[in-house]
């Protein structure tokens, strides 16, 4: 199963990509940094560039996400959402292949 994008978050992203009017072959593109104690940290930007051989891409309610493909199998399930709550505003990355806030036996984090 690839990363998820809810149609929330799709509204948001072609929200923000006409208010940035943004080149027409631009792409939502997914990073992935760290790992250890404090979890994996997530990245989301726009892109322009998409190399088929070092890239995947989805396409959901409209919207181009693409990522590495040697990251790809550690978003497999991930969900993208977007929260407009009196707690905050943003998007919220679910990845059930890891667990919020690390996950490190050594500190105690599970």
């Amino acid at each position: 199963m690839p990363v998820i994008l809810t149609e929330r978050a799709a509204v948001e992203v072609k929200r923000i990509m006409d208010s940035q009017k943004v080149e027409p072959n631009t792409v939502l593109r997914m990073g992935v940094a760290g790992g250890g104690c404090a979890g994996l940290a997530y990245t989301l930007g726009f892109d322009t560039e998409f190399d088929s051989r070092i890239d995947v891409r989805y396409e959901q309610h409209g919207v181009p996400l693409v990522t590495r493909k040697k990251i790809a199998l550690h978003l497999d399930g991930t969900t993208i959402d977007f929260q407009d709550s009196p707690m905050g505003r943003g998007f919220t990355i679910d990845n059930p292949n890891y667990p919020r806030g690390g996950g490190c036996p050594g500190c105690g984090g599970h």
